[in-house]
């Protein structure tokens, strides 16, 4: 029996997302690449966040009807066609000249939602333009860091509302970078030409001075991070419902639900900020169990397969996000790169609901994940 035929060609040796992965490592400057697929410190949570969606065993049922099954899912109110969205990645034009541009019609023309990032390479307007052209198209949303002049905060989400966004995804785990060896050893730096445009006109972040004693993180740069006070502020200030991107412990879960937002994304910055915390796979279930069945819950880090989308559903998500799989696309084919990603991604994802006797994304409950711990009897 054969499987889902080829629809996207792109090299006959690019046949799964690790194989994208693979080539494009070999083809981005040690700049980008370390910036792309680097992580913090010993890189023990990047590893992990791939490593934890293997180590899941699906529990399929057979002999189970799927005629007329489907990958659709809601999300605010919209339907998809699948759970698959695009994940908020800075500098893309770093991977390809075509940048972000590339990605949101690759995106759009396969249904998948997209986040773009605040620190993008290419406008805002210029990807909501084209994006938002395509009737087929998933959600998109906009990724916000708060900047420490919250007018100039306010003036991007005007400018969001304004071309067409539809949510706002407000990432909370990154106050400060995290410890980056791979982009330390390379020396990494933002080549001629690429830039976070949407953020021109900020004014440099005001130096303060120090006490004999103090610390320029504590002291200084962290004065102006976000606090729960400012996703009240957020809210107040906006007309796009507010999503909350790097939860990973139950009870800012629970305070985020409290808080009001639409939804929070499990997330651990792809292992880019704190070292060593949980992956993905492992706090999913503990946050969908701490907010209810009802919460929109998304998540990120580590899918490469159409059995870790399912999976995560199975564990409580309402969607999926990935990001350096469509680095590594857009680096080998541009938008057709994207695309080949997506479309391999939602294959296998089918594939794998038909093998385990789901027809849809409803049906793929904790029950599909092989228990590990023995049955008692």
């Amino acid at each position: 029996m054969s499987t889902i035929p080829e629809l996207i060609p792109v090299a006959p040796h690019l046949l799964t997302l690790a194989d994208h992965e693979r080539q494009a490592h070999l083809d981005l400057d040690a700049n980008a690449l370390a910036y792309f697929s680097g992580g913090a410190a010993d890189e023990i949570t990047l590893r992990a966040n791939q490593e934890s969606w293997g180590q899941l065993q699906l529990y399929p049922r057979v002999l189970r009807s799927v005629v007329g099954g489907h990958t659709r899912v809601s999300l605010l109110g919209r339907e998809l066609a699948h759970p698959i969205l695009l994940a908020p990645v800075a500098f893309q034009r770093m991977a390809h000249a075509d940048g972000e541009l590339a990605t949101a019609l690759a995106a759009s023309m396969q249904g998948a939602g997209m986040v773009l990032s605040t620190q993008a390479s290419m406008s805002l307007e210029t990807i909501a333009d084209a994006y938002l052209a395509q009737p087929q198209r998933g959600p998109l949303w906009f990724q916000l860091y708060l900047q420490h002049d919250r007018a100039f905060t306010q003036t991007l989400i005007r400018r969001a509302e304004d071309a067409g966004y539809e949510a706002l995804v407000l990432t909370v785990d990154a106050p400060c970078s995290g410890a980056r060896d791979r982009e330390r050893r390379a020396g990494f730096s933002l080549p001629a030409g690429v830039s976070a445009v949407n953020l021109q006109g900020l004014s440099p972040f005001p130096a303060r001075p120090l006490a004999a004693g103090q610390s320029a993180l504590f002291d200084s740069l962290m004065t102006s991070a976000p606090t729960w006070d400012d996703i009240a502020w957020l809210q107040s200030v906006t007309r796009l419902p507010v999503l909350l991107k790097g939860i990973l412990h139950e009870d800012d879960a629970r305070l985020a639900q409290q808080a009001g937002v639409a939804g929070i994304i499990v997330s651990n910055h792809g292992g880019r900020t704190l070292d060593t915390v949980p992956a993905t796979a492992a706090a999913l279930p503990r946050i969908r169990a701490a907010v209810g069945p009802e919460f929109l819950v998304l998540a990120d880090g580590g899918i490469r397969r159409g059995t870790d989308v399912l999976k995560a559903m199975a564990l409580g998500a309402n969607a999926i996000l990935i990001g350096r799989p469509v680095v590594y696309g857009l680096r080998n084919a541009g938008a057709m790169g994207v695309a080949h990603i997506l479309r391999l991604l939602r294959d296998e994802l089918e594939i794998a609901m038909a093998l385990s006797g789901c027809a849809t994304l409803a049906e793929a409950t904790p029950a599909l994940i092989f228990p590990t711990r023995p049955v008692s009897r």
